[in-house]
């Protein structure tokens, strides 16, 4: 499995630089003013040769009136539960607060594998300033500059050398006949008790406040005759809007770890609430991983009859930018469209296991060239010879050309979409990329 490295600390300690500076590119709005990361952050990347996931967290708030109950505790907990790796990064610009000390002392009887790190230390001479970490007991410390990029080769060093320990795992036999499921959403949206009807008994711990369920729950079930691997992820208790960052962070490790041992996921919507930004946020985390996706509005009993087109209409419009996926209102707690919805999931897993031959694509992408061929770009047209299937999980397809760079945005989209209505790739994430053809190989059916 991918190893997770979270980053947290106060707000305006320079997570969200430390974040880019590691990711290799500007994914996280960096602002001098305090909390300014709303999003939940995340981004796969290379150190030294190792692929991990950055987390980039928002920061606690040590203005609250109980700073360590809602700020420390609920961010540095999340992150000690779900990572691998914490870094932990201070203002090395001025003395440590006491919810540092705090968050230093619960990280240290994490029994985790945790780097702590003096930020903003931007020159020799500002060094000296770090010295304040010592008094409350922080020796082991790094002195960087995120926006510099001081100290930033010892820190990606220290964070390999604590990774675990990589082991080459012979490639698994998967039974294409088991569809491998995840249920993510944010908490309280109903996970768990879809997951309980699924099971056909209270495998999962089901309550009426957000974040009952802790720890991801597996389960191989047999639905209406068909094989499933279920896994049901945790959410995290929500007691104020203080503690909203933490809710989305404990949603997206646990999306993450979940997607790691699945085809498709669930997302699960809270009909009476409609699809909100928390809920894209998890889509496209679904989407950048390459998963299928399959929309379930829950908690569609409770809306009144004259809301319900509403509500669906609603859920497309919020996910035009995704419009691929499949919208299925249910009722986890009736049973209401339950059906409709494990046989869009088992069919998407399937999809993205589909692989079309050359002769059949080529034959429509024939069709295609002929009735809608690329407009002109630069004065001429630039020229596609033939596609052909190069890989599954996600289905991944190249296109040659003689000018791959010149086919234009719509036009690649409308290529997409072709694909995507003559082969029923229903759910599904589609990869097309467009190569020169003196990179590649004549096509041919692997």
């Amino acid at each position: 499995m991918t190893p997770i490295v979270a980053i947290v600390g106060r707000p305006n300690v320079g997570k969200s630089s430390l974040f880019n500076r590691l990711a290799g590119q500007r994914l996280a709005i960096v602002d001098d003013q305090p909390g300014v990361t709303r999003d939940r952050h995340y981004a796969d990347t290379l150190l030294h040769g190792r692929k991990l996931t950055l987390v980039d967290t928002g920061g606690f708030d040590p203005t609250t009136d109980d700073p360590m109950g809602k700020g420390i505790a609920r961010q540095v907990k999340t992150a000690l539960a779900e990572a691998d790796v914490v870094v932990c990064i201070l203002d090395g610009s001025m003395p440590p607060t006491a919810p540092d000390a705090e968050a230093i002392q619960l990280l240290r009887r994490s029994g985790k594998a945790v780097i702590f790190a003096a930020n903003k230390v931007d020159n020799a001479n500002l060094s000296a300033a770090t010295t304040d970490l010592y008094a409350i007991g922080l020796t082991d410390f790094l002195s960087i500059s995120a926006l510099h990029g001081r100290g930033i080769a010892e820190l990606e060093a220290a964070i390999v050398a604590n990774l675990p320990e990589f082991e080459e795992q012979p490639e698994a036999v998967v039974d294409e006949t088991v569809a491998r499921l995840a249920i993510i959403g944010k908490p309280n949206a109903g996970k768990s008790s879809l997951f309980n009807r699924l099971y056909g008994g209270e495998r999962s711990l089901v309550d009426s406040n957000a974040g009952t369920t802790r720890d991801p729950v597996d389960a191989e079930i047999v639905f209406e005759k068909r094989a499933f691997h279920i896994v049901d992820t945790a959410g995290i208790r929500r007691r104020s809007r203080i503690e909203q960052q933490s809710v989305e962070a404990a949603s997206i490790f646990g999306a993450i770890r979940a997607m790691e041992r699945a085809t498709a996921a669930i997302l699960l919507c809270d009909a009476t609430e409609g699809v909100t930004d928390q809920d894209l946020k998890l889509l496209s985390l679904c989407a950048d991983r390459g998963r299928a996706i399959v929309i379930a509005l829950n908690k569609y009993d409770l809306l009144a009859k004259d809301l319900r087109k509403q509500a669906i209409s609603q859920a497309k419009d919020a996910l035009r930018f995704a419009a691929w996926t499949t919208v299925v209102p249910v009722s986890a707690k009736t049973g209401f469209g339950v059906s409709e919805l494990m046989v869009t999931a088992h069919r998407a897993c399937e999809q993205m296991r589909r692989r079309v031959t050359t002769g059949e694509l080529n034959r429509f992408f024939e069709h295609v060239l002929a009735s809608h061929g690329p407009p002109t770009q630069g004065g001429s047209a630039p020229r596609l010879y033939y596609i052909t299937q190069v890989a599954t999980t996600p289905p991944t397809f190249v296109i040659i050309s003689n000018a791959p760079d010149s086919v234009a945005t719509a036009y690649r989209r409308y290529v997409a979409n072709q694909i995507r209505k003559a082969f029923g790739f229903e759910s599904v994430p589609l990869v097309v990329h467009y190569r020169p053809k003196d990179r590649s190989k004549e096509p041919r059916d692997q």
